[in-house]
């Protein structure tokens, strides 16, 4: 089972097999969440272009945020719509609790890993980020096609499921929570975005610039080597130990702002050793859709 990362060598060992299948037997699913925040319609074309012969697209707008669902479990731009929501479209595709899911982009893990927590949010633990993405699986040599963008299996590939969701296994933070424990020490806020947005220099998506007060900042491209796939797990635990600078790692809660590239820092601390930490779905989006709640610069 592979529960964090799988290397491009590893998946193109699985998918020697007809069906796709892990060594213990496990039938893989493989999900393309390839997308762009300022152009939305570019995603599904990249994935037009070019990806891998198995994979389903999975679209950030349309399935892993329910903007019209009343009971999304968190606000901002990009909201989680409810694990009842989400169980049932994953039973629409055809992915069963029995499945290995592999997630991958070619933006740097920024789309895929929402993927990958939320099938963790549903109690799945078998979903793993492919290491290095696209680009690192055509880098091995793997195969690749274009065809019009899907966001279902191809009829002769699977039936639809009845996916059952379990305990959660990873941790959603609510905004009350957050805004409660603002500045006391058993909460450690962890901003994903940029180092220009976060001292509010620049903020290209929000109606207001800046960050939490008392919020570190950790950029989630910082976890990505220059090969282009995650820095070890030894030099991930001393760059999160060195911000975090005594702070207990399960204070820690991550946010971007959308709630989507946080989770690169989410999966990034789980490969360091420090266990599940938070996630603030609304994030920064969601924070700042009321004046009250203070907002610092610099």
């Amino acid at each position: 089972m592979y529960t964090t990362l799988i290397s491009a060598e590893q998946l193109a060992d699985i998918l020697k097999s007809e069906p796709p299948l892990t060594a213990s037997g496990k039938p893989v699913m493989v999900f393309d969440c390839t997308f762009d925040l300022m152009q939305p319609e570019l995603g599904p074309q990249q994935f037009d272009e070019s990806h891998i012969p198995v994979a389903i697209y999975v679209n950030l707008d349309k399935h892993l945020s329910s903007k019209n669902d009343l009971a999304a479990a968190s606000g901002g731009r990009h909201p989680l719509p409810s694990r009842e929501t989400f169980a049932g479209w994953l039973s629409s595709i055809g992915f069963s609790n029995a499945h290995q899911a592999v997630v991958y982009d070619r933006n740097g893990v920024n789309y895929c890993g929402r993927l990958w927590w939320m099938l963790k949010w549903a109690g799945h633990e078998a979903v793993a980020v492919l290491d290095g993405g696209l680009q690192a699986w055509q880098a091995a040599g793997g195969a690749v096609e274009s065809t019009k963008a899907r966001s279902k299996p191809k009829k002769t590939q699977l039936s639809p499921s009845n996916y059952a969701l379990a305990s959660e296994l990873v941790s959603l933070t609510a905004i009350d929570t957050v805004v409660n424990n603002l500045n006391k020490a058993h909460q450690t806020v962890l901003d994903a975005r940029a180092a220009p947005r976060f001292r509010g220099e620049v903020e290209p998506l929000d109606p207001i610039a800046g960050h939490i007060p008392g919020a570190l900042n950790r950029p989630f491209a910082q976890n990505i080597g220059a090969d282009g796939k995650f820095k070890s797990a030894d030099a991930l635990k001393a760059e999160f130990s060195q911000l975090l600078a005594g702070r207990d790692p399960a204070s820690v809660v991550h946010h971007c702002g959308s709630g989507v590239s946080a989770v690169p820092n989410v999966l990034a601390m789980q490969i360091a050793g420090f266990g599940v930490t938070g996630l603030f779905a609304g994030s920064w989006s969601e924070w700042v859709s009321d004046p009250s709640r203070p907002v610092a610069q610099g």
